[in-house]
């Protein structure tokens, strides 16, 4: 594909970076499982080895930096691994900021593997800049972001975050999953690195597992490109040929769910066993102005949260159509429950002094009839 940086997001999606094969002109690019590459008269060429370079690889690398506007990017093995990519640009002493409400197993990371690794880390509200600012220590040098966070909700100020780390020096880095690049780009708003769960809405089908990153600042992207080379932690050819024709899909499963994920919003809020609804297209969402000012939609996930807490084990017992695990992005709906699955690696008295109560389920709207959706869920909640 000729200048594809002329295409809109949509055609994007479909046409990625490379949308066929340059020596054959097959439509999809082939699954390369080398793990070598001739080098002709001893010569390197653009691969050599497949942990440094793969063409299956490349694609998706390609794709997340071609959708999400940046100049290079990565492909790892999960979206933990992506994190974990972004955060190697720290060291031994330095101090990172987090948010209070974030999914568990970036809590866990952050809580329990960067300390052995001498990174300190601070847990502020980050939808308050004067806390975040408050909490900057001369050590500080990444600010690490959800919004919308996972699974409160809550949206932070990701111009106002950029611009005071900025100021101050500091790296940024957001995890954009829920929102994808098709409805968030968060390098646009001046955040320095998006990182990606791909094995969620990007891939799309709960059948990989993947990671994504990309910045737009050159420098930024060759220290990333130096750490997933010297670590190895890449994507599998076979799972970035999965992730790549995923992608294809992203727009138009996205824009069903989320269409489905305002309808059972709606009337969830109004049933008698729940007590709220988290999402951003209700119109009493409290960060509603915030979220449509950086984001150009919803998205298709949301919380809610049950009035009584044993009406959780038998709305878990009876419901049948969504598939309940501790994932979301599926074209099947998904039902968390956050307390023991999604959130289970943050301590009871840091979810329950967070709001992450043992009553509040996660819904991934999936591909289903709404309707359908609906009817189960009624019955389930009684």
């Amino acid at each position: 594909m000729t200048q594809p940086h002329h295409y809109r997001t949509a055609t994007l999606l479909v046409h990625q970076g490379h949308d066929r094969d340059p020596a054959t002109g097959a439509a999809a690019i082939p699954i390369y499982n080398a793990s070598t590459y001739h080098h002709p008269g001893g010569q390197g060429g653009t691969y050599d080895y497949s942990r440094s370079g793969n063409p299956s690889r490349q694609q998706v690398e390609d794709a997340i930096a071609l959708l999400e506007g940046g100049v290079r990017g990565f492909a790892y093995a999960s979206g933990m691994a992506a994190i974990a990519g972004a955060l190697s640009l720290l060291k031994s002493g330095d101090h990172l900021l987090a948010p209070l409400d974030l999914y568990g197993g970036s809590y866990r990371y952050l809580s329990q593997v960067l300390p052995q690794q001498g990174i300190t880390v601070g847990f502020v509200d980050t939808t308050r800049l004067e806390q975040i600012e408050a909490a900057i220590r001369p050590s500080t040098r990444a600010i690490f972001l959800e919004t919308p966070s996972n699974p409160l909700f809550t949206i932070t100020d990701l111009r106002g975050v950029a611009a005071l780390a900025k100021d101050r020096g500091l790296l940024t880095i957001l995890d954009n999953t829920f929102m994808t690049p098709l409805l968030q780009k968060p390098l646009a708003l001046g955040i320095d690195i998006a990182v990606h769960s791909a094995t969620k809405f990007l891939g799309g089908h709960s059948d990989l597992l993947a990671g994504l990153a990309t910045t737009a600042d050159p420098e930024l992207a060759g220290r990333l490109k130096h750490y997933q080379n010297a670590s190895g932690n890449v994507l599998s050819p076979f799972d970035s040929f999965l992730l790549s024709r995923g992608i294809k899909t992203l727009g138009v499963r996205l824009q069903a769910g989320q269409r489905s994920a305002g309808i059972l919003a709606e009337r969830l809020r109004s049933h008698p066993a729940v007590a709220a609804v988290y999402y951003p297209g209700l119109d009493d969402f409290a960060g509603k102005t915030l979220h449509e000012a950086q984001a150009s939609g919803p998205g298709a996930v949301l919380s809610f949260e049950l009035k009584a807490a044993e009406a959780v084990q038998p709305l878990l017992n009876t419901i049948r159509l969504p598939i309940i695990a501790p994932s979301l992005g599926g074209v099947e709906t998904i039902l968390t429950h956050c307390w023991s699955m999604s959130h289970a690696a943050i301590p009871a008295p840091v979810k329950e002094r967070l709001g992450i109560r043992q009553t509040l389920l996660r819904l991934s709207v999936g591909l289903e009839d709404v309707e359908d959706l609906w009817d189960d869920l009624a019955a389930a909640l009684g």
